[in-house]
């Protein structure tokens, strides 16, 4: 067979990109020029290819092992890989996937560079800050007033109780004078989003528990690191550092991945995990329809297009103020 080289497939951009893996209880590999995962069934072993020129992440979970020959192909590529527990999320919740980054450095500079202009200042970090809070919120209204199958569930930006929700969100985040502010500020959105979702889907006694064993929190956990590996993805593109956050502090390591995360989870991760729990759905099936919908929504565009709006606005303090007002 003709040998395959990653620099002979055709470049796809990471926006673009159609793909994300979870394997578990298999053996990544290089073989014949491709990256292919291998499974041991009773009778005989089965191989299955991994189409890396269209991938944004891998998720390796229990059970898994990889090649440094297929490490490398999918560096070439541009892929990034974690290392995570059963079903998607750490096996520990109080820790952190570990996202092993392709090490080229011939990416672009200039969003870093505009990034580093603002972050430094208290004024102007706060302002980038609040254009995050603001898109997260109108991406939230766009998907929940696009998406059929949601609006047929019977999630809505309409609700009254919604209603006065976004008002109280948009007027304090826009008096906020410090990050702890905006953390305030988007914790209380959230807890009436999530008191929403369980009533709409007549889920009882929903507490948000990041090691609880229900299902509904098991799909948001779930659901959450799918969102951080897009967001990780679209930053080891652009260039930027995970440390330089906006949002979750400034020494909290892998920060930026968070804010960036956010950004989708709200209008995609959340309702579909309270959906797909009511529905009893399995764990592939959820992963499969929050896939489907980050493919349908353009959610790796939107994240790309935030970044890089913010990257490279005027952060100048007639603007802030401009802002402000």
């Amino acid at each position: 067979m003709e040998q395959f080289s990653p620099s002979d497939m055709k470049t796809i951009l990471h926006s673009k990109r159609a793909n994300m893996y979870y394997l578990e209880y298999c053996r990544v590999m290089q073989k014949d020029g491709r990256v292919l995962y291998l499974t041991e069934a009773k009778k005989e072993n089965q191989y299955y290819n991994i189409p890396i020129a269209n991938t944004t992440v891998l998720l390796l979970g229990t059970g898994t092992s990889i090649t440094q020959a297929a490490m490398r192909m999918l560096s070439q590529a541009g892929v990034l890989v974690g290392f995570c527990g059963g079903g998607g999320t750490p096996l520990h919740m109080a820790s952190e996937i570990e996202w092993l980054t392709p090490q080229s450095e011939y990416r672009p500079t200039e969003y870093l560079h505009g990034w580093l202009q603002f972050w430094f200042d208290d004024d102007k970090r706060l302002a980038a800050a609040k254009c995050f809070q603001n898109a997260r919120i109108d991406f939230l209204d766009k998907i929940w007033n696009k998406d059929k199958d949601l609006k047929s569930e019977g999630f809505t930006t309409q609700d009254s109780m919604l209603l006065k929700a976004f008002e109280t969100f948009h007027q304090r985040t826009e008096d906020a004078k410090k990050q702890s502010d905006l953390l305030l500020t988007e914790a209380q959105l959230t807890k009436v989003l999530y008191k929403f979702a369980a009533n709409t889907m007549k889920i009882e006694d929903f507490t948000r528990q990041h090691q609880s064993t229900d299902i509904a929190n098991d799909f948001l956990n779930h659901g959450n690191y799918l969102a951080y590996g897009l967001a990780a993805s679209c930053l080891w593109v652009l260039g930027i550092p995970h440390g330089f956050a906006v949002m979750h502090g400034k020494t909290r390591r892998g920060a930026l991945v968070f804010d960036l995360a956010d950004l989708i989870k709200d209008a995609i991760v959340l309702p579909w995990a309270f959906v797909c729990a009511a529905e009893n759905a399995t764990e592939q099936e959820f992963r499969q329809q929050i896939l489907q919908k980050f493919t349908d929504h353009k959610a790796m565009d939107f994240m790309f297009d935030t970044v890089k709006t913010i990257a490279l606005q005027d952060y100048s303090s007639a603007q802030i103020e401009e802002q402000n007002l």
